[in-house]
């Protein structure tokens, strides 16, 4: 399938679960069909560019270790996207991939995520975090950095800032999502803290 043709597949793409699925798949079992999925994707002024961030997360979902080729161009473009409905899934897939290097289990994203990868996913976190988004990139922004936060010792206190600034302004769901990182991040320190007494 030509990059033309999977450009005009994508507008067959929906909302609905089965579509991105079946488009997912595809993508899996068809791996060439990656890159020209993430061209489309970072052309962020294209309304197609939603639908391929759509069909690029599910397949992250199904088979995240497929990304593994392509890290570099994803972490270096993810912060060109701003459509609201491509950010979501795009912040979601950060989200993927921070769970799964933190993870406990050994995984390939923990052996190919290096440093300017992370870098990037937590520069497009921040940015979540500070601009005016909708809750979503906003919630798996913050779950990415805390996890970044257990590495790098600047990110929590950087992160507990914007959370308790932007606590009044925000929506239930941030506050719930925020109250709950706070917690952790607090119940993180004061384990820290009894280790160095």
């Amino acid at each position: 399938m030509t990059k033309a043709e999977l450009y005009k597949e994508l507008s067959y793409v929906n909302h609905s679960r089965e579509k991105r699925l079946y488009y997912a798949n595809l993508v899996i079992d068809n791996p060439e069909l990656l890159k020209p999925l993430l061209e489309i994707l970072f052309d962020v002024d294209d309304k197609i560019s939603p639908r391929a961030a759509w069909v690029f997360e599910f397949m992250c979902g199904e088979k995240l270790e497929a990304i593994v080729p392509h890290l570099d161009t994803f972490t270096e473009n993810i912060s060109k996207v701003h459509l609201d409905s491509a950010v979501r899934p795009v912040a979601k897939i950060c989200e993927y991939l921070i769970k799964a290097y933190y993870s406990k289990q050994n995984n390939f994203i923990t052996s190919h995520l290096n440093e300017t990868h992370k870098e990037k996913i937590t520069e497009a976190c921040f940015d979540w975090m500070i601009n005016d988004e909708k809750v979503a990139p906003k919630a798996y922004g913050m779950n990415a950095l805390y996890l970044l936060g257990t590495e790098f010792d600047w990110v929590h206190p950087e992160l507990v800032t914007i959370l308790e600034r932007d606590f009044h302004a925000q929506s239930a769901a941030f506050k719930a999502r925020a109250r709950h990182i706070l917690k952790k991040i607090k119940s993180k320190n004061k384990k820290s803290n009894s280790k160095n007494l």
